[in-house]
């Protein structure tokens, strides 16, 4: 494509990242609300309000590093053109409506990252790729989800000891309540982690066709519109992802819930801050396995885990391919 777009272009293609980010939403709605839906602490339709408000004030808690660490971590910004975007978002978009459809609890963040790399990769060969940053965001993809695992188990031990005296009735009142708050602290942590992804991918558009000068910068309007985009698709729901990661893989009970949202929060948080690109549906999906597994290792459907794992492998060479295809396609169509 040309070097610089003309407005309608480049319009367009911001328009199909916001329409990613809203994807991103509606697929990882489940990681925010399965937990307190599936305790029934709140109805679905309060819980996906409850979810999108905390998605979108995320911006004023977090900085920008996970944004910068897409736009200029993952792929060379040098060699990004609107070619590159318009695959990479396709390759990202397509596998999530397969898994989204299929109920499957994949990763939206993989799978904008095997985008970038495949898109890269077919324009400039295995020199497009920043190896650093694809192996801190590849490294995450283990570690996310057995931070969330680790956190779990020490918060059900925690707070199973400081309870034994208590009865359960008290117990599930107490963490009935509770729950609101690690919900909050999930939601944000999700809008923090994930609404950031796209901000790259536009403020790398705009800084591939020098609308942001010399430096590379998330204008807080990319900021805003991404945030609002995500919270939306988030008010969409997920129902089909919500019934998996709240109901098969282990019954949950209002102290486990709390006990996996506020491992999984810590783990967002601490990636954020971090500036590494995890998965939210990794850590929340290890940190639900975390307080099954504290019960008992029977507790834990351990073949819906695994096939949950199967699309964790799968998602970034997927992607990818989809992502290089497209490119090729439309280099193919343009000449």
């Amino acid at each position: 494509m040309d070097a610089h777009l003309g407005l309608p272009i480049l319009v367009g293609l911001i328009a199909v990242a916001l329409a990613f980010d809203f994807l991103n939403g509606l697929h990882d709605a489940a990681n925010s609300i399965a937990t307190i839906v599936s305790t029934r602490v709140l109805r679905p339709q309060y819980a996906v309000f409850w979810a999108a408000f905390f998605n979108f004030i995320a911006f004023g808690v977090f900085g920008l590093h996970v944004a910068q660490t897409i736009g200029t971590g993952i792929i060379d910004p040098a060699i990004v053109d609107a070619q590159v975007i318009f695959a990479a978002l396709v390759g990202a978009i397509v596998w999530n409506l397969v898994t989204w459809a299929a109920g499957i609890p994949s990763s939206s963040s993989h799978a904008l990252i095997g985008g970038l790399v495949g898109a890269g990769i077919a324009k400039a060969g295995l020199s497009a790729a920043v190896w650093s940053g694809l192996s801190k965001t590849v490294l995450a993809i283990v570690l996310s989800p057995l931070v969330g695992l680790i956190l779990a188990m020490i918060l059900v031990a925690i707070v199973s000891w400081a309870s034994v005296r208590s009865t359960p009735f008290a117990v599930d009142r107490a963490f009935r309540i509770l729950q609101f708050a690690s919900a909050s602290l999930y939601s944000l942590g999700h809008g923090g982690n994930d609404a950031q992804k796209t901000m790259g991918i536009i403020a790398v558009l705009l800084y591939s066709q020098g609308h942001l000068g010399e430096h590379f910068t998330v204008p807080f309007w990319v900021v805003l519109s991404c945030q609002a985009a995500m919270a939306l698709g988030t008010l969409m729901g997920g129902w089909r992802i919500v019934r998996t990661m709240g109901l098969r893989i282990t019954k949950l009970n209002p102290m486990q819930g709390f006990c996996a949202e506020t491992g999984g929060a810590i783990t967002l948080f601490l990636a954020t801050f971090l500036g590494v690109p995890v998965s939210t549906t990794h850590t929340i999906t290890g940190a639900i396995v975390g307080v099954g597994a504290a019960r008992r290792a029977s507790a834990v459907r351990w073949n819906v885990a695994g096939s949950i794992v199967y699309a964790w492998i799968f998602t970034i060479p997927a992607s990818a391919i989809v992502s290089a295809a497209t490119f090729w396609l439309v280099s193919v169509l343009r000449h």
